[in-house]
């Protein structure tokens, strides 16, 4: 729940005095201090594959970058028209003899979902993994493709009135 706090004006003539003691302090208490003390806890605690999502005329493609993994180590399925994405990237401390001094790369798990659109045969999905990226391909219905009308001669109405 969000409350209202009216602020009183202070007796302070320095604007900045009063931001640097004041509004400063309360802006860095509102952020959880774990995060500067242990960056590692960050990286760890949620991440997502970042997605791109293109249309042409015969499917929609997703295509997932999730480097590092195995295609073992992700769940792709579809139920009631969303598309859902979920795997984990663990890290594994397999040589003790490296000593790290940063770990930037993100690892736990992941859970993407995304509603698809009814134009889609969500029956004859297809997925493939290479190169760190995943594409999963959704064939357009054939009715939702688009399709060319040729335009035929038309009614000429003086000849249908010349003819009565």
């Amino acid at each position: 729940m969000t409350s209202i706090i009216k602020r009183q004006p202070t007796k302070t003539k320095n604007f900045w005095d009063e931001f640097f003691n004041e509004d400063f302090e309360n802006m860095f208490s509102l952020v959880p201090r774990r995060m500067f003390s242990n960056p590692e806890i960050t990286r760890r605690s949620s991440w997502y594959p970042r997605v791109n999502v293109h249309e042409n005329t015969d499917s929609l493609v997703f295509e997932a970058e999730i480097p590092g993994m195995k295609k073992e180590d992700v769940d792709v399925t579809i139920e009631n028209n969303i598309l859902s994405i979920k795997g984990e990237l663990k890290f594994e401390k397999d040589d003790e003899s490296k000593n790290y001094h940063r770990i930037e790369r993100y690892y736990g798990s992941f859970d993407r979902a995304f509603t698809l659109p009814n134009n889609v045969k969500v029956e004859d999905a297809s997925a493939d993994f290479a190169d760190g990226v995943l594409t999963i391909s959704l064939p357009k219905k054939s009715e939702a493709k688009p399709r060319k009308i040729t335009i035929g001669k038309g009614h000429n109405t003086k000849d249908d009135e010349s003819s009565v």
